[in-house]
């Protein structure tokens, strides 16, 4: 079985700062990772790596064991709503319909196999009922499962999410984690995430971000792995424990 993604020794650098850091890692097929991290760690920069979008200036990474940006019809990925137009007048089933193009290799048009496929995409994330609504007048749970259709459209066999619960409620959710552990059973996700309760419950296994890469091989966090990552004393938040007091530290001044 060719492993998914692989990354060895990779350093990436923009500008004249290094951002990633002798990144190692792997994973396997149909692989659930959940990455975790603070803001400026490195995640984005991980995401364009992975997608081929930056070239590490040492290291390798592979993806089905091909360089990134001769994989890219393999991803799927589905970015935070909210860097989208949404008062742009397009129905769901068109913007799931772009989702096509990526493997259309420039041909123009569609056919009744895409139509096929969007449709197929659509009824995965339960939503082929609202194909018709326009984008801009749906929740923000709607809008997201909009754009994993849009990712799924391409038969991807890695699904590549960024912050994808950023902008919904917490009940909305756990509705799209149960959505992304289903399709789980078909191809391999990776999620990046600052929901670290939402990551360790539905995960299989977790990596700390901090231009560093600590890969757990297993879902569960202990307060001492998170601090490796972010570099400051933290706690946990419990099930069922109303208040918890974080232990005191102090920033460099």
């Amino acid at each position: 079985m060719i492993t998914p993604v692989e990354f060895k020794n990779v350093y990436v650098r923009l500008g004249n700062a290094v951002v990633l850091e002798n990144i190692t890692f792997k994973i396997a097929d149909k692989e659930f990772l959940g990455i975790i991290g603070p803001n400026g760690g490195g995640k984005t920069t991980l995401i364009k790596t992975l997608l081929g979008l930056i070239k590490p200036f040492k290291g390798e990474v592979k993806v089905f064991g091909e360089a990134p940006e001769s994989t890219s019809k393999l991803i799927g990925y589905v970015p935070q709503f909210s860097t989208f137009d949404m008062t742009y007048p397009i129905s769901v089933h068109n913007v799931v319909l772009m989702g096509r193009m990526a493997v259309k290799g420039g041909k123009k048009g569609f056919n009744s196999n895409d139509e096929e496929i969007v449709k197929k995409s659509l009824e995965k994330v339960n939503l082929l009922n609202l194909s018709e609504k326009l984008i801009g007048n749906l929740s923000g749970g709607e809008k997201q499962r909009v754009l994993i259709a849009r990712a799924l459209a391409s038969e991807p066999k890695l699904l590549l999410l960024d912050e994808p619960t950023a902008s919904i409620d917490s009940n909305t959710g756990v509705l799209f984690y149960d959505l992304l552990q289903n399709l789980n059973k078909e191809i391999t996700v990776i999620i990046i995430s600052h929901d670290i309760g939402a990551i360790s419950k539905y995960v299989k296994k977790i990596g700390c971000l901090n231009k560093t890469f600590v890969y757990h091989d297993s879902k569960d966090l202990t307060k001492e792995k998170i601090e490796m990552a972010y570099h400051c004393p933290i706690d946990l938040i419990a099930h069922g424990v109303p208040h918890r007091v974080l232990e005191e530290h102090h920033h460099d001044s």
